[in-house]
């Protein structure tokens, strides 16, 4: 039987996958989009008091809806490598993404709604829930190949409810990025 967190993963990963098949036809009809995966870290306290910078997994798909303006779904999954006690927190965010740059070279910026959800197994003070969260940055998408490139992206990441106001909310992602 799958863990929770082995479901969750999945969960997310299949509405990003029927956002992406649902989204309009004019949008799919411009043919134009990336997915990206890498690495990802956020700085400590991100989401609770006391917890260190936590490293992870982002999964990012955008579909060009105008030329220069997209819809961005992102999903990611930090505490990768932590023991019980730290949480593990799982993202899933969506919205509006402007690129601009010439054909190689893309910039961007994005604002990103969503939810997050954070447990851990074997802590002092035990966490398992969920919250609103939201993310807004900006990165850049360098070509490597004809259909690949390297993407450097900082974020803030928050979840206004959970989140402490002393916290670190950055987010710093890097990972190879497909075009098609």
């Amino acid at each position: 039987m799958p863990s929770p967190q082995q479901a969750s993963r999945v969960v997310c990963l299949l509405a990003l996958c029927a956002f992406i098949v649902q989204f309009p036809a004019q949008a799919r009809a411009a043919g134009k989009g990336d997915v990206f995966f890498g690495y990802s870290r956020t700085g400590s306290d991100i989401f609770y008091p006391s917890t260190p910078g936590l490293n992870g997994w982002d999964l990012d798909g955008q579909v060009h809806w105008k030329p220069f303006i997209g819809i961005d779904g992102d999903v990611a999954h930090y505490g990768i490598g932590a023991d019980s006690s730290v949480p593990r927190t799982t993202t899933v965010l969506f919205g509006p993404k402007v690129s601009v740059g010439p054909a190689a070279i893309k910039v961007f910026g994005h604002f990103l709604v969503g939810g997050e959800h954070s447990a851990n197994s074997s802590a002092v003070t035990p966490i398992s829930g969920g919250a609103f969260a939201y993310a807004y940055g900006a990165g850049a998408d360098v070509p490597i190949a004809p259909f690949f490139g390297w993407r450097v992206q900082v974020d803030h990441l928050s979840a206004p409810t959970q989140s402490p106001a002393e916290g670190t909310h950055v987010r710093f992602t890097t990972g190879i990025v497909l075009r098609f």
